[in-house]
């Protein structure tokens, strides 16, 4: 069986999709791809996705340079969630953190406990 055919794309045709930094298990963010970002990911070796918002193609650090190297690739129990393990260049996050999970709830509010990357 075709690697792309135990994919269960939504009703959408997207998969969610987990991304998560090779040498620390860092969460870095979520987002989607369709089959087409799914499968130029593959053949390039690096993080395409599919931008809900602006319903396009989004190739992770076309403008910032943040590149995202795949290392591994899995796929959850039901097929429609998959991991990324990548080496990420720069900020994840369009806000210019390493993770867009800078926030954390401390005593029932948004607080910032990471610190933005300098450049």
């Amino acid at each position: 069986m075709n690697l792309i055919d135990t994919v269960k794309f939504d009703d959408k045709g997207l998969v969610t999709v987990v991304t998560q930094d090779f040498a620390t298990n860092e969460v870095l963010m979520v987002a989607y791809m369709n089959r087409d970002t799914l499968l130029e990911t593959i053949d390039k070796g690096v993080m395409i996705y599919f931008s809900r918002s602006r319903q396009k193609r989004w190739f992770k650090g076309e403008t910032s340079g943040h590149v995202q190297n795949v290392k591994e690739m899995y796929i959850d129990c039901d097929g429609d969630c998959l991991l990324f393990k990548v080496e990420q260049s720069g900020a994840a996050c369009h806000e210019n953190y390493f993770s867009c999970f800078f926030r954390q709830s401390i005593n029932a509010e948004w607080k910032t406990v990471k610190t933005r990357i300098e450049e």
